[in-house]
């Protein structure tokens, strides 16, 4: 039958077509490459170039290996899914029980900078979203325009009232990130830290913190991205951003 794998571990030719599709979708949502995704998932791209045209099945170990690259379930579940919780205007308690209104103010897009990890000397620059979800009832961000896309990160919101903060959270399979920002100065702008780990030589990973900046765009507006070197002009003025952050006192960087 077309609609089910086989004894090879191969899916129905339905169910990948199914797949590709919402695959090529999270590729363009995500403006991230074919390439990336492949070597993010450690499967050749000659593999997910023939999957995604439909001239091979995908495998069960190669859909595994996606939804974890992915972070999302690709197939359809076979049994009745759980009935989303309807929206409530509110973010649930462990993000500060904020309603949207109370944080309309932080919806919008920002260039985000911090220091480049495989440079000392340079700057790094992407873009980050923040907006309402009413699916689930909070604020979330997505990062974009990063050059590592395969980095990209999204989550949650988090805001409670008791310290005054703003809390960029990912949890990907239990793997955290976390970035803790000031409330905006009046020109909109946030400066905190970014707790991450650094990819280093082969499998190694390195805990890492840095100081960060949120600095506000126009909707649409085009942003800085990538690496920013001393010499390029806007180097000067990311760098006294990022300087803020220790000497206004955003944070305390030991």
């Amino acid at each position: 039958m077309s609609g089910s794998g086989g004894d090879d571990g191969k899916l129905g030719r339905a169910e990948s077509g199914a797949i590709a599709n919402v695959v090529r979708e999270e590729l363009a949502r995500r403006r991230m490459s074919r390439r990336a995704l492949a070597d993010h998932a450690r499967i050749s791209i000659s593999t997910l170039e023939k999957a995604l045209a439909g001239s091979r099945p995908f495998t069960l170990a190669t859909l595994v290996r996606l939804e974890e690259a992915l972070d999302r379930r690709l197939r359809e579940p076979h049994s009745t899914p759980a009935a989303t919780p309807p929206a409530t205007g509110f973010a649930p308690a462990e993000l500060g029980s904020y309603s949207r209104p109370a944080m309309s103010w932080i919806e919008g897009e920002y260039l985000t900078l911090r220091p480049s990890f495989g440079d000392p000397a340079a700057i790094y620059a992407y873009r980050t979203d923040i907006a309402w979800s009413d699916e689930t009832s909070r604020m979330v961000f997505r990062e974009g325009e990063r050059i590592d896309a395969a980095f990209t990160q999204f989550g949650d919101v988090s805001a409670p009232h008791q310290s005054g903060h703003i809390y960029l959270v990912t949890n990907r399979l239990g793997q955290h990130r976390l970035i803790v920002l000031s409330r905006p100065t009046i020109e909109g702008a946030m400066y905190g830290v970014l707790t991450t780990l650094q990819a280093g030589r082969g499998s190694q990973l390195t805990p890492v913190a840095a100081a960060i900046a949120f600095l506000p765009l126009k909707r649409g507006a085009p942003a800085a991205a990538g690496r920013i070197g001393p010499r390029d002009a806007d180097y000067a003025r990311f760098r006294s951003h990022l300087d803020r952050v220790k000497q206004d006192g955003f944070a305390v960087l030991m």
